[in-house]
């Protein structure tokens, strides 16, 4: 391997590694916000496969970047319909009679 893609490997273990500890240890109440926050998070993703879909020229490269728009906008929409749902058991229902 080339020393940058044992650079990459390397700060993908660590980022796997910290997102793991970081999102095992946050409290039941933050996790609408949380995932609100995230929703942000995956917009950016989903920007960011649009744009290396957008620079690809081989077709291996197309059908990767094509996985990446699709999953990215799968997660992003996913997320906020997550967001809706939770925050709909905060809303006040009307008192009958």
């Amino acid at each position: 391997m080339i020393d940058g893609t044992w650079a990459a490997l390397y700060i993908f273990m660590l980022a796997a590694f910290t997102g793991y500890e970081v999102i095992s240890r946050v409290p039941v109440v933050l996790h609408t916000p949380l995932m609100s926050g995230s929703n942000f998070i995956h917009g950016i993703v989903l920007v960011g496969a649009m744009v290396v879909l957008g620079h690809a020229n081989t077709t291996p490269e197309l059908v990767i970047g094509f996985i990446g728009v699709l999953l990215a906008a799968a997660n992003a929409a996913g997320g906020y319909a997550v967001t809706e749902r939770m925050l709909e058991m905060f809303e006040r229902k009307p008192k009958e009679g």
